[in-house]
């Protein structure tokens, strides 16, 4: 799978914003993007990355071998829903299969990436709610238009929202994305929005300022 600019702005997020934690989860880790960047700034975690797929999960193998932080990055491959519930992680982190039942493509692989073929997001909420400590945090990148219903979902399982970031392309394009955080203790939500370009098509400000320690050319 590719790796999409909105994927990287998540994984410098949430390794920049101070969720430290001995144990972090990655569901659906894909080739390790998220898992990389949060090792990168995160020295103390040990992040067991889960993901299904063979072809993504060796490739994150590889990647996770040749880095600096191999010693402290695990990769699993097999089904969330089939691995136990007795570890607990102060952390877990998703950039789930969000699609539902359009635009599906040919190559099978890329449809349980994309598409909620192989875990639903009310599938993704369970395996979560069993494995997050007491004091642990939930980070997810969605569909701006699947906020709500998350939103939603996770109250309905003991989640509560308190921190949202909404994304949109440049100022004048429409709200696309949404990364939300989640724990257990009911608390303000803090909701604040940027854009990753500016008008003229350069990126902004607070994009360059997460992701410099990441892009070689900003």
């Amino acid at each position: 799978m590719k790796v999409c600019t909105d994927a990287c702005l998540f994984g410098a997020l949430i390794a920049n914003c101070q969720l430290q934690t001995a144990n972090c989860l990655d569901i659906g880790a894909g080739t390790g993007l998220l898992s990389l960047m949060y090792a990168q700034k995160n020295p103390t975690a040990i992040i067991d990355a889960v993901e299904i797929d063979a072809h993504a999960a060796r490739q994150a193998e590889d990647n996770f071998e040749t880095s600096p932080w191999n010693d402290r990055l695990n990769i699993i491959n097999a089904d969330i829903k089939d691995l136990g519930k007795e570890k607990k992680y102060g952390l877990i982190i998703s950039n789930p299969p969000f699609f539902e039942d359009n635009l599906w493509s040919v190559v099978e692989s890329k449809n349980a990436a994309k598409h909620e073929a192989t875990l639903t997001l009310r599938e993704l909420l369970e395996s979560v709610i069993h494995r997050l400590d007491k004091n642990g945090c939930l980070a997810v990148l969605l569909p701006y238009h699947r906020l709500d219903y998350f939103e939603n979902e996770a109250g309905s399982q003991g989640l509560m929202l308190y921190r949202k970031l909404l994304i949109r392309q440049t100022p004048v394009h429409d709200l696309f994305r949404g990364i939300l955080f989640f724990k257990k203790e009911k608390s303000e939500v803090q909701s604040t929005e940027m854009s990753i370009r500016r008008t003229d098509g350069s990126y902004t400000a607070e994009f360059i300022g997460l992701l410099r320690d990441y892009y070689l050319h900003l």
